[in-house]
């Protein structure tokens, strides 16, 4: 079962999007959602939330983003029953329903939209969308962006060498622009499923990887704007804290372990990301002050070397080699 805690009714003059989130993330979708708003304040838009589970306070929070009356948010809570149809393949399987929950968005959005963006919520907008709201996709399934490049055996590719893809190009499904009525005529959803469960060893990006073999072909790609992948790892490494231009990008996708809202990266995405979390329903939840495991103080560790800071950055490497030990011991 799904419910929902706002009507569902159609609306075909509102911007349709969707999240899918955990307890994790509701922090970082809140302070997303504030960044589309501030940067497109004339457009009416209804924002989806999926999740497994709903606290009162998440639902309160989400409740308070509806007094400007251009915004409208419905929570879909997702029970293992929305997944009945598939309950067979995923049963045999060992990933879990989160994995799929992206999937089902098309279906349950058929009678109320008949397109919806999909977003990641590691996302901040800095600008207009009114260019992909007005794109035509009548023809299409999907617009995609292409992912950054993949090193593989055959060079810098995007990876379509390692899923054997007809059309040399891979995309990262963190934004997809779903045409919900062919999505559903061609059982996008149910392909993906299906793939996800019969090539889960070659798979590593699940889901997304089962997107690209199931869409090769049958999606059009749009420029990188809607899907700037920043890596802000590769800049604390290099022991860089500035934020590189972004050049006309509308989404800024912060992919990969570190993200703006690690305080104490000290990079200077944490300032944008900042700006629109002051702004959010969630301006009074902090961000993360410390790393929270071993991964995180690792990458602190090596950002402080190469800021000149060895002493705090053998604390740091220390705490990380403690941390390793204390996962070993509870396996």
């Amino acid at each position: 079962m799904l419910t929902s805690t706002t009507d569902t009714t159609r609306d075909d003059d509102s911007f349709h999007i969707a999240f899918c989130v955990d307890n994790h993330y509701f922090r970082s979708m809140g302070a997303m959602i504030a960044s589309i708003v501030a940067n497109n304040p004339v457009r009416r838009f209804t924002f989806h939330v999926f999740a497994f589970s709903v606290t009162a306070d998440q639902a309160r929070r989400m409740k308070t983003m509806e007094q400007n009356d251009k915004v409208r948010v419905v929570t879909h809570v997702i029970e293992r029953a929305q997944f009945q149809e598939f309950s067979a393949m995923i049963a045999k399987s060992y990933y879990s329903l989160s994995t799929f929950s992206r999937l089902i968005i098309p279906t349950m959005l058929k009678d109320v939209t008949d397109r919806v963006l999909y977003l990641d919520a590691d996302m901040l907008c800095v600008g207009n969308v009114d260019e992909l709201a007005a794109t035509d996709i009548s023809d299409t399934i999907a617009l995609v962006v292409p992912d950054v490049g993949w090193a593989t055996k055959d060079g810098r590719d995007g990876r379509y060498s390692v899923l054997n893809l007809k059309n040399k190009q891979y995309f990262n499904a963190g934004v997809l622009y779903i045409n919900i009525p062919k999505w559903e005529e061609n059982k996008i959803s149910e392909q993906a499923i299906q793939t996800l469960l019969r090539d889960s060893e070659k798979l590593a990006f699940n889901d997304q990887d089962a997107l690209n073999i199931v869409l090769d072909g049958k999606a059009r790609y749009v420029a990188i704007k809607w899907n700037y992948i920043y890596s802000m790892i590769v800049d604390l490494k290099r022991g860089k804290l500035a934020m590189d231009s972004v050049g006309d990008a509308v989404f800024i996708h912060f992919a990969g372990l570190i993200k703006p809202w690690n305080d104490w990266s000290g990079h200077q995405a944490r300032e944008l990301f900042v700006k629109y979390h002051r702004q959010s329903a969630w301006s009074d939840v902090p961000l993360d002050q410390a790393p929270l495991n071993y991964k995180e103080m690792r990458i602190h560790s090596r950002s402080l070397f190469s800021r000149g800071k060895p002493l705090q950055g053998a604390c740091w490497y220390l705490a990380h080699i403690a941390a390793v030990i204390r996962k070993k011991l509870k396996k």
